[in-house]
């Protein structure tokens, strides 16, 4: 579960982690109050999306009255598809670095990992190895003051920075640990005239350990159609394509989508149906996916418990009651294929053997209907 930066500020300011001073607001109005009272301000859209500074999500004001003019500006901002609902002003900070630290795990070591950089700020994506530090750190042992002097020394740090560090970075592997995060995250971990201050925040709770902390928010991050997807207990992940793809397993709905891509298409979701679904279920996995308006529909099924003629008969179904006319590239294998071929060869469609013939036809459909 991701959380909003100005949650993930709440969590920091318990642990006593410094972070600056800010107000939540809701609407423009708010925000010529928030900067009347803290001056200098920057206006933070919050979303759970990153690059927000490059999309525009972020401005900085002098007075409450430009403000109010970023915020109104803000308000009506969508980034990456999520419509901003909330706005976090906060005091603007004066940086003499900006530096970059995060707690994560390491699936294939097990174990919590330190990163820390020198070069923090919106491309910390591009800095190079060499100037990241990576401290796997020891479950039993957790992470020790020693440790903490040993990564400021390969980073160079001395003095009162090293300080900093030592004091800064066990409080935030100690919110890492208790509250069972998979990632806690400073870009920028700003170096002040007061010290190190956390200007940002990204914080990942494991959705599996939520049952231990009943007093965390719960965030729902999925799209309307993620959510009727979820009601209906079906394996759905929206995406930006064009080509909606559905198929019956986990492994082979992603190797779809790997194959869509390898081919030059985009795919437009994720969706496995599950095995041994029955007409109704299945019709209303394909009119889910009838809702993303797409240019052509992909279905894959191998069917084992899944039985080809009932996935045949919902999409026959669903295109008569529906009256769609989309093109729609089938392949079909398995139990009661032929039962299924004959479903889909009476409304003029042909079903191939070829996973990667099917796959091949969706894009071509997809280029050609554009």
């Amino acid at each position: 579960m991701k959380l909003y930066e100005y949650l993930g500020k709440e969590l920091f300011y318990r642990y006593d982690i410094p972070v600056p001073h800010r107000k939540l607001i809701e609407s423009a109005e708010e925000a010529t109050e928030a900067a009347a009272e803290l001056g200098n301000v920057v206006i933070k859209s919050q979303v759970l999306t990153g690059k927000r500074g490059k999309a525009g999500g972020i401005a900085f004001a002098a007075d409450p009255g430009e403000a109010r003019k970023e915020a109104e500006r803000i308000f009506k901002m969508e980034l990456n598809g999520l419509k901003v609902e909330k706005v976090l002003v906060e005091e603007k900070l004066q940086i003499d670095q900006e530096l970059y630290l995060a707690l994560t795990v390491d699936g294939a070591a097990r174990c919590p990992v330190v990163l820390v950089s020198l070069d923090g700020g919106m491309d910390v994506e591009d800095v190079a190895e060499e100037r990241m530090v990576r401290w796997p750190v020891n479950i039993t042992l957790g992470l020790q003051d020693y440790m903490v002097r040993e990564i400021c020394r390969l980073l160079g740090v001395t003095g009162d920075l090293k300080k900093e560090f030592i004091e800064f970075l066990p409080k935030l592997y100690r919110l890492f640990r208790e509250l069972d995060a998979e990632l806690a995250e400073i870009n920028p971990l700003a170096l002040t005239p007061a010290g190190l201050v956390a200007a940002d925040a990204k914080v990942t709770i494991d959705d599996d350990a939520l049952y231990r902390h009943p007093q965390l928010p719960r965030i729902k991050e999925k799209t309307a159609l993620e959510l009727k997807a979820e009601e209906l207990d079906l394996a759905y992940v929206e995406l930006d394509g064009n080509i909606a793809v559905m198929a019956n397993g986990a492994g082979i709905t992603m190797a779809t989508l790997d194959m869509v891509q390898h081919y030059g298409g985009a795919p437009a979701n994720f969706l496995d149906f599950g095995g041994g679904a029955d007409v109704e279920r299945t019709s209303k996995a394909i009119e889910l996916l009838l809702g993303t308006s797409p240019k052509v529909l992909l279905i894959n099924i191998f069917g084992g418990i899944t039985r080809c003629d009932v996935v045949a008969e919902a999409f026959v179904r669903v295109r008569e009651s529906k009256g769609i006319d989309l093109p729609v590239s089938f392949r079909l294998v398995g139990t009661n294929e032929a039962e299924g071929r004959a479903l889909l060869g009476k409304v003029g469609i042909k079903a191939v053997t070829s996973m990667d013939d099917a796959v091949r036809h969706a894009v071509e459909l997809s280029v050609v209907s554009k």
